[in-house]
C-alpha cells in the first residue's frame, strides 16, 4: 500500500461442475495462498462456486442452497486472511435467480453484485436461468440472522487506503455498448473486477484483451479479469482461463491460455487518481444511488514486482518503437511544414553541431521541405566552429549536410567572440558561464540575422530534456523561430536518429548518423583535450539523461512525489545506478526544474509529440518564482 500500490490477483481454480464442496475447498485454498503472497484484492471467475456450465441445474434448490452455504464458509475463511475476495455463484432473491459476484472480507459478505446483461445468443442461454440484476441495491437474507445487499450499484472502499474503491461487473457486462463499469468508475471506483466465463474461440482472446485494456484506458482504472477454465464442461464449448490485470490501457499481467492458475501484479491507485485529476472531462456522478461498503486493510509496504520501465518515453517493443518513431518524425515535420507554408518562408536556417539534437532537427527539416516540394538547397545548414569544436563533430556535421543535399555555410565564431570578450572585459582564460554563454548567444545571433537576410526562419534544436533542466543559454540556443524538438526527450531523440539511420537512408549518411549516435553529448563550449577529444560532457555536469527523463515522466505525467519517484527509480535502474547516485541526481533534477522555469515561460512554438510537454501553451503553467524547498526537504529526508 506504500506509494499507492496494492497487490492484486486473478485466479482460475480447476472447478468441478456442480461439486460445490470441492469447489469451495479449492477456492479457499487459493485465497490463503494469494493472501500469503501479499494479494489484497483477489478475483475468481463467474459462478466459480458451482461452475458456470451447470445450465438447468441452476433451477435445483439443492445446488442453490449448497452454493450459498459454501459462500458463507468462504466468508468465514476470509476472517483469518488479509484482503477482499470476489467469488461467483447463483443466488436466489425474491424467487428469482441471479448470477452474482459476492464480495467477502473479514468474515463478512459485504455485498452481492448481480450480472446486468445476460447473453442469450449463439452458444449462450443465460436468460433461461437467470434474471437481469437490479441497479439499486436491496436487502437480502443470507440466513435468518444475516443480511447483505444485492444490486449493481455497490462500491467497496478501504478507509486506510486513500483512493481505493472497487466495483464489480460480470462477463457480458463488459461486452455491451454501455458497461456498468462506466458509471461505477464515474461514481468513484478506481478498480473494476470482472468475474467472467468467456469461452474460447479462434481470435476471441485478442478481442477480449482489447476490451479489457481499452476499458481500463478510457475509465482510467485498474481492471482485474478472471475467467473460467478447464474445470468447466466441454460438452459444447471450451474455456481457457484467460485472466488479465490491466491499468490505464496497459496490460500488466496475463495468463497463458488453457493453464489454470493465478496471476498477480500491483495496481497503482495513486497513479490512477492523478490521471483522473488532470482530466477535466472526467465527469463525476453523484453516489447517492450507491451502497458503499467498507473493508479494512492494515498499512503495509507492498513489494513491487511489476515492470517499472527505465525509459518510459521509449516503447520497449521494437515494432512499436519503429511505428512511434515514424509517427513522431511526421508530427515534427508536419508542424514545421505548416509554419513554413504560413509564413511563406522559402528557406530554413539551422545550426549544425554534429550532435544528436541538431541532427534530428535537420532530418525533420528535410522531411518538411520534401513534403512541401521545396528544394533542399533552401535549407541553410550552418556550422559555427568555436573554442570547443572537435574534428569529429565538425566532420560529421559537414558530411551530413552534404549527403542530405542542403546548403552549407561555415561561419567561425572565434574572432567575434574574442572581440566580445574584449568589449565586456572578460578574461578568455576564465572558462566560466560567461565564457560559454557568449559563444551560444553569438551562434544564435548569426542564425537569426542570416534568416532575416535569406527570408527564412531559424529552426530550434533543443529537446525536452534540456528544457526541463534549463540546459540552454537564455536568449541563446534557448531561442528560435520554430523548435521542432521541444517535446522530444533526449532518450527518444537517440532512437529517432537511429531509426532514420536504420530505415530511411544508407551509405555515407548512415555511417555519419551512427557516429553521431556514438558521440558523447556535449555543447562543446570548452576547449577539447590535448588529443582533440571532447572535454565537456553534459551528463558529467547535469547527470544521466536516462535518469532525468525518468524523473520528468513521473513528475509531469504521474504527478508523483519525490519519495515515490526515488523508490521507482531504484527498481527501474537496479544494477545500473546505486541509491546515492539516484538520490543525488534526483535532487539536482528538482533544483534545476524549478529554478529554470523562467526559460520555459518564453519558449518558441514547437509541436507537441507525446504526453509530456513543458511549453507554457501546452502542459506546464508554472510560476517562475515557485520555490522548490519542500520538495528538496523530502528528498533529503529519504
Amino acid at each position: 500500500m506504500k506509494d499507492g500500490f496494492i497487490k492484486v490477483a486473478a485466479i482460475t481454480p480447476e472447478v468441478e461442475v456442480a461439486n460445490v464442496t470441492a469447489n469451495g475447498e479449492i477456492i479457499r485454498e487459493h485465497m490463503k495462498k494469494a493472501s500469503k503472497a501479499g494479494a489484497r484484492i483477489v478475483v475468481f471467475p463467474e459462478l466459480c462456486i458451482t461452475g458456470y456450465s451447470c445450465r438447468d441445474m441452476f433451477f435445483q434448490e439443492t445446488l442453490l442452497r449448497r452454493a450459498k452455504e459454501e459462500l458463507l464458509l468462504i466468508a468465514e475463511e476470509s476472517a483469518s486472511l488479509r484482503g477482499i475476495f470476489f467469488v461467483g455463484l447463483p443466488y436466489k432473491h425474491r424467487n428469482k435467480i441471479y448470477n452474482v459476484a459476492a464480495a467477502v472480507s473479514e468474515g463478512n459478505v459485504l455485498g452481492l453484485v448481480p450480472k446486468t446483461y445476460l447473453p442469450n445468443y449463439h452458444e449462450f442461454y443465460e436468460a433461461r436461468q437467470f434474471t437481469p440484476g437490479m441497479d439499486l441495491p436491496e436487502v437480502t437474507n443470507l440466513t435468518a440472522e444475516m443480511t447483505t445487499m444485492i444490486g449493481s450499484n455497490m462500491l467497496f472502499t478501504c478507509p486506510e487506503f486513500d483512493g481505493l474503491t472497487i466495483a464489480a461487473e460480470i462477463c457480458e457486462d463488459l461486452w455491451t455498448p454501455c458497461p456498468p463499469s462506466i458509471r461505477h468508475a464515474m461514481t468513484g471506483a478506481t478498480v473494476i473486477v470482472n468475474l467472467s466465463a468467456s469461452n474460447e474461440l479462434t481470435g476471441k482472446s485478442e478481442y477480449r484483451r482489447q476490451l479489457v485494456t481499452s476499458q481500463s484506458a478510457r475509465l482510467y482504472c485498474g481492471y482485474i479479469y478472471a475467467s473460467a477454465g478447464s474445470g468447466e464442461s466441454t460438452q459444447d464449448v471450451v474455456y481457457s482461463g484467460h485472466d488479465m490485470i490491466a491499468e490505464n490501457g496497459r496490460l500488466l499481467e496475463e495468463s497463458n491460455l488453457f493453464q489454470d492458475g493465478c496471476i498477480m501484479s500491483e495496481l497503482d491507485i495513486q497513479g490512477i487518481e492523478k490521471r483522473r485529476e488532470a482530466m477535466t472531462t472526467y465527469e463525476e456522478l453523484d453516489d447517492s444511488e450507491y451502497v458503499i461498503s467498507e473493508f479494512h486493510l492494515a498499512i503495509e509496504d507492498t513489494k513491487i514486482t511489476r515492470f517499472i520501465d527505465p525509459a518510459p518515453f521509449v516503447p520497449s517493443n521494437p515494432h512499436t518503437l519503429e511505428v512511434r518513431c515514424e509517427e513522431i518524425l511526421n508530427i515534427q515535420a508536419m508542424g514545421l511544414k505548416k509554419r513554413l507554408k504560413h509564413t511563406h518562408a522559402k528557406t530554413a536556417v539551422i545550426g549544425i553541431s554534429g550532435g544528436l539534437d541538431s541532427t534530428l532537427a535537420l532530418l525533420v527539416t528535410v522531411r518538411a521541405f520534401d513534403s512541401l516540394g521545396l528544394d533542399r538547397k533552401g535549407i541553410i545548414a550552418v556550422t559555427m566552429p568555436g573554442f570547443g569544436t572537435t574534428d569529429r563533430t565538425y566532420d560529421n556535421a559537414v558530411s551530413m549536410i552534404q549527403e542530405l543535399g542542403c546548403s552549407f555555410r561555415e561561419i567561425s565564431i572565434v574572432d567575434s567572440v574574442n572581440q566580445h570578450f574584449q568589449d565586456i572585459g572578460h578574461d578568455d582564460s576564465i572558462h566560466d558561464v560567461t565564457y560559454e554563454n557568449c559563444q551560444a548567444r553569438e551562434r544564435t545571433q548569426i542564425l537569426m540575422d542570416l534568416s532575416n537576410k535569406e527570408n527564412g526562419m531559424v529552426i530550434g534544436t533543443g529537446d525536452l530534456s534540456e528544457l526541463a533542466l534549463g540546459w540552454a543559454t537564455y536568449n541563446g540556443d534557448h531561442m528560435s523561430m520554430y523548435a521542432v524538438n521541444s517535446s522530444v526527450p533526449k532518450t527518444l531523440v537517440r532512437h529517432l536518429v537511429r531509426y532514420y539511420a536504420d530505415h530511411l537512408t544508407d551509405g555515407k549518411l548512415t555511417e555519419v548518423l551512427y557516429d553521431v549516435l556514438d558521440t558523447p553529448v556535449s555543447p562543446e563550449l570548452l576547449p577539447p583535450t590535448e588529443d582533440g577529444k571532447i572535454a565537456q560532457k553534459t551528463e558529467d555536469v547535469v547527470g544521466p539523461y536516462e535518469l532525468h527523463d525518468f524523473y520528468l515522466y513521473h513528475l509531469m505525467r504521474m504527478g508523483s512525489e519525490p519519495g515515490r519517484i526515488y523508490r521507482l527509480a531504484r527498481i527501474a535502474f537496479e544494477g545500473v545506478y546505486d541509491e546515492e547516485t539516484i538520490k543525488k541526481w534526483l535532487r539536482k533534477f528538482y533544483w534545476r526544474f524549478f529554478s529554470q522555469q523562467f526559460k520555459r515561460s518564453c519558449l518558441p512554438d514547437g509541436p507537441k509529440v507525446g504526453t509530456v510537454s513543458v511549453s507554457p501553451r501546452g502542459d506546464l503553467r508554472m510560476a517562475s518564482d515557485t520555490v522548490v524547498q519542500i520538495w528538496i526537504e523530502e528528498i533529503d529526508a529519504l
